[in-house]
């Protein structure tokens, strides 16, 4: 007899339980990336976010009721990220904790711009991912986000971004890759773009990258997944070296998918 592990007997369940019509109304609704994808790709959504939800424990805070809703519209935008990967990119994630919105983080913290300094300046949160922790998100933004792609700004996919990036333990921009000749593309394209992107944003230019991008490599990683999968058109034409290795990667192609379904995120 072969042995069944609770979680693997808990994951089998939940993806061999239907998908309720209710969800897909919400998605309709909530997340603008659900009409650009196929009969296929949107099946095989709906199994990442019921096991998501299963897998994963949210939490309120600030005064915040987890609502069914906010599972599922941030469990929505988690797995579009794994679409197109195989493997559990995700076990390090144990719980996401949802505010209603920003969170001011006072007293002593770690610098976001010095890595290993230690600053008292209150400073703004959004999101936050913590190497073997929690995933925060701020619920309004991610509400506001999942309905406007074309705004390039997705916390949700930027947060989850990081953890995929420390899957393998650490945070350096750059995730684990299929093969070696895949990790050496990577590393050079990433590598480029973001020192192309510091550059552009100490001298003021203009940038299709959000400069945040430019704080170090790990943010640039999380904010350059938030325009491919957002703004995936003008970054496949604006740099499409970066937009190849993401794609390679993420093993999808999110401009193709706009291209044939325009709306948010084609200009």
């Amino acid at each position: 007899m072969k042995l069944e592990f609770p979680r693997g007997r808990r994951r089998r369940k939940a993806r061999e339980a239907p998908f309720p019509e209710s969800w897909r109304v919400l998605l309709t609704d909530r997340v603008a990336h659900w009409c650009f994808l196929d009969d296929a790709e949107r099946a095989r959504l709906e199994d990442l976010i019921k096991v998501f939800l299963v897998d994963k424990e949210f939490e309120g805070a600030g005064g915040l009721q987890v609502a069914e809703d906010v599972r599922i519209t941030i469990a929505a935008q988690a797995c579009l990220l794994l679409l197109g990967l195989d493997g559990d990119y995700y076990r390090d994630v144990h719980s996401i904790i949802v505010y209603p919105s920003t969170v001011v983080r006072r007293g002593a913290h770690g610098s976001a711009v010095l890595p290993g300094a230690v600053t008292e300046a209150p400073v703004s949160l959004l999101g936050e991912a913590r190497l073997h922790g929690p995933v925060l998100i701020v619920w309004d933004q991610a509400l506001a986000q999942a309905r406007h792609p074309e705004r390039g700004h997705n916390l949700v996919y930027h947060e989850f971004a990081h953890k995929i990036d420390m899957v393998d333990g650490s945070a350096d921009g750059t995730p684990p890759q299929r093969d070696r000749s895949s990790y050496r593309r990577a590393v050079e394209v990433l590598g480029r773009e973001f020192a192309a992107l510091r550059q552009r944003a100490g001298e003021g230019m203009p940038t299709l990258l959000d400069a945040y991008g430019a704080v170090n490599s790990a943010e640039f990683f999380a904010v350059a997944t938030e325009y491919f999968f957002d703004l995936p058109v003008p970054l496949q034409q604006q740099h499409p070296d970066l937009y190849a290795v993401l794609a390679d990667f993420y093993r999808q192609d999110p401009a193709a998918r706009v291209r044939r379904c325009p709306g948010p995120g084609t200009r």
